[in-house]
């Protein structure tokens, strides 16, 4: 489907992308993040701090929101976050820039990545609109 492949592009292109998780009251709690990785629009990886407060929010809820834009083009997702810290992981996601967040490196015990799992995903891609959930991704 061409929509998908455009959409894949721009998160492929995107270098920052919104993320929002639930807090301790049930209200979205949006944060701008990093992009490491993408996988078409299936999945997409971010890194952020073990004692940050997303990383509690996911823990106790991995129930999530992200949203990208580009040129009038934009992409809303909904699915479910995963938090580790496997040291394979953390080695294929290192940008050197991390090092001004992270001191000690890939090997940081605050360091971790947050994999974003696609459940639904919204499209409005060249006046084009359209939702697609599961097997349609």
């Amino acid at each position: 489907m061409e929509i998908v492949t455009k959409a894949a592009d721009m998160l492929e292109k995107s270098s920052e992308i919104t993320l929002a998780s639930i807090n301790e009251n049930g209200y979205p709690r949006i944060c701008v993040l990093s992009k490491t990785k993408s996988e078409s629009i299936k999945k997409f990886w971010v890194s952020t701090g073990m004692s940050s407060t997303k990383v509690r929010h996911f823990k106790e809820n991995p129930k999530a929101s992200a949203c990208f834009y580009s040129g009038g083009n934009s992409v809303t997702m909904v699915g479910k976050v995963s938090v580790t810290q496997d040291p394979a992981v953390k080695a294929e996601m290192w940008i050197d820039w991390f090092i001004e967040h992270f001191p000690g490196g890939i090997d940081d015990p605050n360091y971790c990545i947050l994999e974003f799992e696609t459940e639904e995903v919204t499209l409005w891609i060249d006046n084009e609109f359209i939702t697609l959930r599961g097997e349609q991704l």
